[in-house]
């Protein structure tokens, strides 16, 4: 179908493409006309007509921006998830010869890493997942099920072939879950040009089909589908619950010849349009607006139909979720939407919606303890000219505010943060890394109990027990005459926070020079800990500043040093402090040596697991089994 599209939305797009689509929405302030849906807290359209004429209104401040739609099934022939017609199915599974004879040798132990979670009971999606004799893995646009213990029989029993991106996993017992991405909708701007005085033909994706895969693994070696769901739009979020996977996908609203282009769902083939009476709206005003649908399916029973809402709001790009509750943030002008929505089951209803100033960082800016929900949040920006602010609030089970601690560290933003019961700790930075601890016993008041300020900063603040907090960021160091910090070598610390008003770095190890890096820096997934191992592993790029470059001068804090080794660093971690055991890397020959300012090798580490007393550690090309004791190599598994 080609025809003008107003776009009256900006959406972000899935995992993979990481794009942000483009929307202008003016401030027209919204009285509601429509009746009470359903969905406890929102409204519902009566009709399709209501619905152009709300997203209408919502512009009427603004100029329209204008797409012509290229090869779009929208508004036309809606996707079908049969095989051979839109959606690419599986392909032929592959399993290894001696599979079924080998699945009998496979011995379970209870010993084994699970992914690093928000919240516990409520499970998160990754890349990588282990039940504690297989590994199942997703690589490019296969699956892999690899019987992983004991060590002398691991190898790859399985490989499931897909023709698109395969994404995230689940496995709960015998139940295989995989999220798949495309892009098979493009548009292209047309009328005004996108900069001044410039013009642009380009493609921008406008939405994203999101297909989940249920399989039967009783059989390790040969998996079977069961139930497939396919969602029009881009992949937002994921959380697993019980027996349920609730899947948050979002596509664009925009007005199309006077018309909607309403989102739809398929099935197990059967095709789904949601319409315009079963959208739900709040009666506040969003820089943008997009259909987001939360879906709950039954992952253990795949005749349970799966069931869905669908909310017209902003952007979600930041979620959390409790085992109760999930909370779907959009941004603001100056703040952020708050979007409250009750999971039970199969059943999925809209709360209600409150408002805080400024943005979140990430989804552990939020959390959510007795009934109240937390967050913080950061006002303007520490660069430029602006002047940032950084703020907690605590808001009711209503979402309205009740206490208020604001403008912390000014001039900087946060980095990190992380609740813990009745307390929070928030790490800010532009020059200096102030680690606040923040008391939340008194919901209507908050208040600092104590701040450290120390060079560097903390991306990710992960607990270690009840006073003592780990920290995984960077070392910095001040430019002299300037307002910012030379970014240094990955820096690992351990914070004593029993004395709240007086919080300590009792441990630290910095790894490399500038130019060093890690995954977990801004995938909390990639992070492996074991209080009770006394266990940590990261993967890291470490880059080391040649001395002998600099011969007759100091070296200057902006000189960035050149890769020297990249894989898993195994810390050994207790309250004494932090020891490295050792490293394990993947990579052979000079990789490191041709990368220049950049790496990127399918050689590279980005995930570890551990099961009984072996270490796993996987890159692209294989999975290297090491013993935990001594890190002694104990078996290489190639992915092919």
């Amino acid at each position: 179908m080609s025809g003008k599209v107003q776009l009256l939305s900006y959406a972000v797009l899935g995992i993979v493409c990481g794009s942000l689509l483009l929307g202008v929405m003016g401030s027209f302030s919204f009285s509601p006309f429509v009746q009470k849906g359903d969905s406890s807290g929102f409204n519902a359209f009566r009709s399709e007509a209501e619905l152009v004429y709300f997203l209408n209104e919502k512009t009427k401040s603004s100029p329209p921006t204008f797409f012509e739609v290229v090869g779009s099934t929208l508004g036309g022939t809606v996707r079908s998830i049969i095989p051979g017609i839109m959606t690419p199915m599986p392909g032929s599974i592959t399993t290894t010869a001696d599979a079924a004879a080998s699945l009998a040798q496979s011995s379970a132990t209870s010993e084994y890493s699970t992914t690093d979670v928000q919240v516990a009971g409520v499970d998160e999606a990754d890349v990588v997942k282990t039940d504690g004799s297989y590994i199942y893995l997703s690589k490019g646009s296969s699956v892999y099920i690899v019987q992983a213990y004991p060590a002398k029989d691991a190898k790859v029993i399985a490989k499931i072939p897909f023709n698109v991106t395969v994404s995230d996993l689940f496995v709960s017992g015998d139940k295989l879950v995989v999220f798949t991405l495309s892009y098979p909708t493009l548009v292209r701007w047309s009328g005004r040009a996108p900069t001044p005085g410039g013009i642009s033909i380009m493609p921008w994706p406008v939405s994203s089909d999101t297909v989940v895969y249920f399989y039967n693994i009783s059989e390790r070696g040969s998996p079977v589908i069961e139930r497939t769901y396919e969602a029009e739009g881009n992949y937002v979020a994921t959380r697993m619950i019980g027996d349920y996977v609730y899947v948050v996908t979002q596509k664009g609203a925009w007005v199309m010849d006077d018309g909607v282009s309403l989102p739809n769902y398929s099935e197990n083939g059967r095709n789904y349009i949601i319409p315009a009476t079963n959208v739900y709206y709040y009666n506040g005003t969003d820089t943008g607006y997009s259909y987001t649908t939360v879906a709950a399916i039954n992952a253990k029973n795949p005749s349970t139909p799966a069931s869905s809402k669908t909310f017209l709001i902003g952007s979600s790009g930041t979620i959390y979720c409790s085992a109760k509750y999930l909370y779907l943030t959009s941004p603001g002008d100056s703040s952020t939407e708050v979007h409250k929505i009750a999971l039970n089951g199969g059943s999925i209803e809209g709360v209600v919606d409150g408002s805080v100033p400024g943005w979140v960082l990430n989804q552990f800016s939020m959390d959510e303890y007795n009934d109240y929900f937390r967050i913080a949040t950061t006002t303007g920006y520490a660069w430029g000219a602006g002047s940032s602010k950084n703020n907690v609030y605590v808001l009711d089970a209503n979402l309205k505010v009740v206490g208020t601690l604001e403008d912390l560290a000014s001039g900087e933003q946060i980095y990190s943060a992380r609740f813990m019961g009745d307390r929070l700790y928030l790490v800010t930075f532009k020059k200096v890394d102030p680690l606040f601890v923040v008391d939340l016993s008194v919901p209507t008041a908050p208040k600092v109990l104590g701040q450290l300020k120390i060079p560097g900063y903390s991306n990710y603040l992960h607990p270690y027990d009840e006073t003592h907090v780990i920290g995984l960021g960077k070392e910095a160091v001040d430019a002299e005459g300037g307002e910012f910090a030379y970014y240094q070598g990955v820096k690992l610390s351990l914070f004593d926070v029993s004395d709240v008003s007086n919080p300590r770095e009792v441990a630290k190890i910095e790894i490399g020079d500038r130019g060093s890096d890690s995954p977990a820096l801004t995938d909390y997934r990639a992070f492996l800990f074991s209080r009770e191992r006394s266990l940590l592993v990261i993967p890291i790029l470490e880059a080391k500043v040649d001395a002998t470059d600099y011969a007759g001068g100091s070296i200057s804090s902006s000189a960035y040093g050149s890769f020297v080794y990249q894989g898993a660093y195994v810390f050994q971690i207790s309250t004494e402090g932090i020891q490295l055991r050792g490293r394990i890397t993947h990579i052979t020959g000079d990789d490191l040596l041709k990368s220049g300012y950049w790496f990127n090798s399918d050689y590279s580490v980005y995930r570890s697991l551990y099961i009984g007393d072996n270490l796993y550690t996987l890159s692209g090309a294989m999975i290297k089994i090491n013993s935990l004791s001594d890190l002694s190599e104990l078996k290489v598994i190639p992915l092919t």
